[in-house]
């Protein structure tokens, strides 16, 4: 998620951050009643573009029409989103409700919303599964509202499947099943493997797999890596993927040079597959008969999974936080919920109504989400960005060769002083 930004980005977001505070969240006089009233301007900071942004936009015009005299200005950050609303907030000036994720990062600059959800019914809130919320809470106080999200599933390809007389992977299925499949569905004269390992991961995702282990990056209260981090447990969730690599049945993907996993599997080179919602449309467009299923267990272990989600918050500074408010609530209601087909719905009604939870296709990320409810690590340390500096290099490494609990000692070692 970090990106660079230049002096000259920045100082550019920053003017234009204040020229904003000038007129933006101020109200504006209607020319066509002689200015007599006053017309609030919302401002609203995403990070999607493209089909999800247009929709968003369709969301905002679907609220003014019922909120006369509002104007939502959806402001489309991108790639940028972290650097322009850090100096959002910087200037004082941000956007009255934004997209959320990084709530360690960002609480201080974020009205707690409790007060709203708790004496709001019309939010519904146990509508909403549960332990969706737990991602927007710091200290106990809530300061996201869940928007939509997604759980990692193990894509795989049919056709390749059925080429080789493999059957398709069913719920309840084991690593060591997970390797096998991969081993016969792996022929690198036809530069075709049974799985992809990223190059580069985000340790963030390689969180279910280690706590599926029994493992954890760190302790429960957040205080400790020795004995987490590199405990035989995560060790060896890590050193699986590192040795397939090794062994041929899996290519890495997404590194220097490398194809993304997502178009490799498009392409048809790779049997299995693992990620969250975000590339399945890809999958269909392109023409792949794709299959889902969740993830494999460690023998004798329950499956764990984590959570990737996206969540509304209204800035501390904001101006207009009752309208701010009314926003948020128009933005998980079902109606908006349908329209935003990229993500997994948040609430239970809208999955019940769409039969989400029983299509074979959708149905894994909600299994996988009765399986979510470990703490991640960011959640727990606030330094945590510090430490896992270390730990991603350590993770590179094994899929380099290194050994994992080498690794990871080592890196251990190079972050207990950030934790002090």
């Amino acid at each position: 998620m970090k990106k660079r930004i230049s002096h000259i980005v920045l100082a550019t977001t920053l003017m234009v951050s204040i020229l904003s505070a000038c007129s933006g969240n101020a109200g504006t006089a209607n020319p066509e009643n002689g200015g007599s009233d006053q017309t609030k301007t919302l401002r609203f900071a995403t990070w999607d573009t493209g089909d999800a942004l247009k929709i968003e936009q369709d969301i905002a015009k679907k609220f003014e029409a019922e909120h006369p005299g509002t104007k939502v200005q959806v402001e489309a950050y991108a790639d940028g989103f972290d650097q322009k609303l850090a100096a959002g907030f910087g200037a004082g000036n941000p956007p009255d409700v934004m997209y959320m994720w990084d709530f360690p990062t960002y609480h201080q600059s974020l009205e707690p919303l409790d007060s709203f959800a708790e004496k709001d019914k019309d939010l519904k809130i146990d509508d909403f599964y549960k332990g969706l919320f737990n991602y927007g809470k710091i200290d106990d106080k809530l300061y996201g509202i869940p928007a939509g999200f997604t759980t990692r599933v193990v894509y795989y390809n049919k056709k390749l499947f059925d080429a080789a007389g493999v059957p398709y992977p069913k719920d309840g299925w084991e690593w060591s099943d997970f390797q096998d499949i991969a081993k016969k569905l792996t022929d690198t004269s036809k530069k075709q493997y049974g799985f992809g390992a990223r190059a580069e991961n985000d340790t963030y995702d390689l969180q279910g797999f280690v706590w599926s282990n029994g493992g954890s990056f760190i302790s429960p209260d957040g205080k400790t890596i020795e004995g987490y981090m590199n405990s035989k447990e995560t060790a060896e969730a890590i050193q699986m993927f590192g040795d397939m690599v090794k062994d041929g049945t899996a290519v890495l993907t997404g590194g220097k040079g490398q194809q993304s996993g997502d178009d490799i599997f498009k392409g048809g080179k790779i049997a299995m597959w693992e990620s969250g919602i975000w590339p399945l449309e890809s999958f269909k467009q392109a023409g792949v008969d794709v299959g889902t299923v969740e993830i494999p267990a460690f023998p004798g272990k329950p499956v764990k999974g984590v959570l990737a989600e996206s969540a509304l918050s209204i800035a501390k500074d904001s101006k207009n936080k009752d309208l701010a408010w009314e926003f948020v609530k128009f933005y998980v209601s079902n109606e908006s919920i349908k329209m935003r087909v990229a993500d997994l719905p948040v609430r239970q009604s809208v999955v019940n109504e769409l039969k989400k939870d029983q299509d074979p296709l959708y149905k894994p990320y909600y299994t996988m989400l009765e399986r979510s409810d470990n703490t991640p690590a960011f959640l727990l340390n606030p330094k945590w960005n510090e430490v896992n500096r270390q730990l991603s290099a350590a993770v590179e490494a094994v899929m380099h060769g290194s050994n994992a609990q080498e690794a990871l000692n080592q890196a251990v070692k190079d972050s207990e002083r950030y934790l002090k």
